[in-house]
């Protein structure tokens, strides 16, 4: 796994790894794309927005909910000519694990204390929106005023190595786990096809209604397993650019499974 300790968000805050916790075995095992982070309103001394959602620490836990975010924020100390960081708005702090919860795990009968979480890339890093905001805000003054030099990774082109996919199959095993939540493209690309090439991405299990949320048989590294291949978060609470017919099957498979149990 990646030696995250020499990677700094702007204003100083190192990028942690951010991993399942709870590690007694679970029902679910959810695998997800890389890990998010706690995000900050940049407001300059004469109240002007510099950054409107920048990233400033890591997630304190996997699939973040948003929660403590104010406090997290202001345990960073900035230079006071350069303004206050405040808790960005609520979209961007923690949605993907609140979707998780609410559109995923709990219509299927499960907890967070149910299931065991994990990212293909499991640390922050920056996608092109922070990068352009990093450039034009942050390193134009941090020299100046001394600040730590930001060195959060870009996404990588390559989310997943063979060393990286049996540390996720070590975690699998495990958890103990009887199905594989996957959510969306990349951990179908990056993980399951390596095992089972039948799948290279979410619409080869069939972009309909009637083959959306479905449980397929599968066997990774000699294990049996059900795999339940799911839009990403991004998608099924529609952050930010989504599609709308991922969207719309995902409400479709939420009203069909309602109050059933789908997973024993």
């Amino acid at each position: 796994m990646q030696n995250t300790d020499s990677w700094k968000f702007p204003f100083g805050e190192i990028v942690q790894k951010v991993v399942q916790t709870d590690q007694s075995p679970k029902q679910v095992f959810v695998l997800g794309v890389y890990a998010s982070a706690v995000h900050a309103q940049w407001i300059s001394m004469d109240g002007k927005k510099i950054v409107n959602a920048l990233a400033v620490a890591s997630e304190p836990y996997i699939f973040w909910k948003g929660d403590h975010a104010k406090s997290i924020i202001e345990q960073i100390t900035i230079p006071s000519e350069l303004g206050k960081l405040l808790p960005a708005n609520q979209q961007f702090n923690g949605p993907s694990g609140i979707a998780l919860d609410e559109l995923i795990l709990k219509p299927i009968g499960f907890e967070r204390s149910n299931a065991w979480l994990c990212d293909l890339v499991p640390y922050s890093c920056v996608n092109p929106s922070q990068k352009k905001a990093i450039e034009r805000a942050y390193l134009p003054i941090a020299k100046r005023y001394g600040l730590p030099e930001h060195s959060v990774p870009l996404v990588p082109s390559k989310l997943a190595d063979e060393e990286r996919r049996k540390e996720i199959c070590d975690e699998l095993f495990e958890s103990e786990a009887k199905t594989l939540i996957l959510l969306g493209d990349q951990p179908i690309k990056w993980f399951l096809q390596h095992y089972d090439n039948r799948w290279k991405k979410l619409s080869d299990f069939g972009y309909d209604n009637k083959h959306y949320g479905k449980l397929w048989p599968t066997k990774i590294n000699g294990k049996e397993i059900s795999v339940l291949p799911l839009a990403h978060p991004r998608q099924i609470a529609k952050l930010g650019r989504s599609s709308v017919k991922w969207y719309n099957l995902h409400q479709e498979w939420l009203e069909k499974y309602a109050g059933k149990v789908l997973i024993s």
